[in-house]
């Protein structure tokens, strides 16, 4: 293979990629064999990392000490959301714990096979609200695009499961592909805000993600760009000098970029969110809950402090979706409410997201919260502080 050629900024941003953390030593770390002789500069390479990302239950045993609740459940991870992790995150995943937060995110265990009762295909009725193929509307002055189904690693948790996976996708005039949903947006005067996520976006070469914004960019009514991808934490490599200059053209852009765990926050995480929002990209954080993994307040609230650290504004912490398969991730709501509660007056401001449930069968994005009000009457709030200190507010 033919080294990649990266610039000078890039060469000085190489880092180490072979070791994780070993359960029995905390302070020193395992090397990864299968990854040992791996050139540097092929590991910063974005297609190197997907090429050669993990597949198949003898792969990963190479990398991790199997449970056989993942082997089952990589036996069953079949069809549309296969087993898909990149090297990097690989690297970062714990050999010996099943318990592992970056594991568990990425590797399929047996219980994605148990489907409960208020489980769904589609929690959040998307494809009910699909006014054009790659489109949703819901919102009166905003919609999602829906750029790919591809992404650099497949979560566990994913809401879009019936969608997103390694599968080839229909290439049939594929340049023309979201001529559909463009014409919908430029017919509706109202749309002043598009999302375009997927899959994940960053996944498509530059060219390809540039002339979506390009067409998207062209409609004069729409004010506000946005774009979804957890691409600068399962796979840094892909933020690169090329793509940085290619949207700062198309600026203003805002990123959001999904987080569930401070490990995930490492130090090529940090120069992929750099290079963003050094080219003037606003980037915000959207967290779903996920139970054994970031359920606990100190978790959260470590999460959104080294978030802020790396300028990223936290944005959303989002109840798990109730999709088929992932019971085992759900925690109970009051959780959530309590994380809150843990967050508001106890740290900055910036550091305290909203709270929100995805409302089952398309209801849309509903925040929920401690009740600072104890009372009201006409003029007269009598509200609670953080603190649990009682105060009234007179009109």
């Amino acid at each position: 293979m033919n080294n990649p050629v990266v610039t000078e900024n890039q060469k000085a941003h190489i880092e180490a990629p072979v070791f994780v953390k070993s359960t029995k030593k905390p302070r020193d770390y395992q090397q990864i064999s299968i990854y040992k002789d791996v050139n540097p500069l092929d590991w910063e390479d974005w297609h190197w990392q997907l090429k050669h990302r993990i597949r198949s239950r003898e792969e990963l045993a190479h990398i991790i000490q199997l449970t056989l609740e993942e082997e089952k459940g990589i036996e069953k991870a079949k069809g549309r959301l296969s087993m898909a992790i990149t090297p990097y995150w690989a690297a970062l995943m714990d050999q010996e714990d099943p318990n592992c937060p970056i594991r568990r995110q990425a590797v399929p265990v047996s219980a994605e096979s148990i489907i409960a009762p208020h489980e769904m295909v589609d929690p959040c009725a998307e494809d009910r609200d699909s006014p054009a193929h790659h489109l949703v509307h819901r919102y009166p002055d905003r919609v999602l695009l829906l750029a790919t189904e591809h992404c650099a690693m497949y979560c566990r948790h994913c809401t879009r499961r019936r969608l997103v996976g390694d599968h080839e996708e229909p290439q049939i005039n594929s340049a023309s592909r979201f001529d559909a949903a463009i014409e919908y947006i430029k017919g509706n005067k109202k749309i002043r805000d598009v999302l375009i996520s997927g899959g994940d976006p960053f996944v498509l070469e530059d060219e390809e993600l540039e002339d979506l914004i390009q067409k998207v960019r062209s409609i004069s009514h729409v004010e506000f760009l946005r774009l979804g991808t957890r691409v600068p934490v399962t796979l840094p490599q892909r933020i690169t000098e090329k793509m940085v200059t290619m949207l700062k053209k198309y600026s203003p852009i805002w990123i959001s970029i999904h987080f569930n765990h401070p490990k995930e926050i490492t130090k090529r995480c940090k120069i992929a969110c750099d290079m963003l929002v050094e080219a003037g990209l606003p980037l915000g954080s959207q967290t779903v809950l996920l139970k054994g993994i970031n359920d606990r307040p100190y978790i959260m609230r470590r999460l959104m402090h080294e978030l802020l650290q790396i300028r990223v504004r936290p944005y959303y912490i989002y109840q798990c979706d109730p999709v088929r398969g992932t019971q085992h991730f759900r925690t109970p709501v009051a959780v959530g409410i309590n994380i809150i509660e843990k967050l508001r007056g106890h740290t900055s401001g910036y550091g305290v997201p909203t709270y929100v449930i995805d409302g089952p069968g398309g209801g849309g994005k509903i925040p929920i919260g401690p009740n600072y009000i104890l009372s009201q009457a006409k003029g007269k709030y009598v509200l609670r502080n953080y603190k649990g200190k009682i105060y009234t507010y007179l009109e």
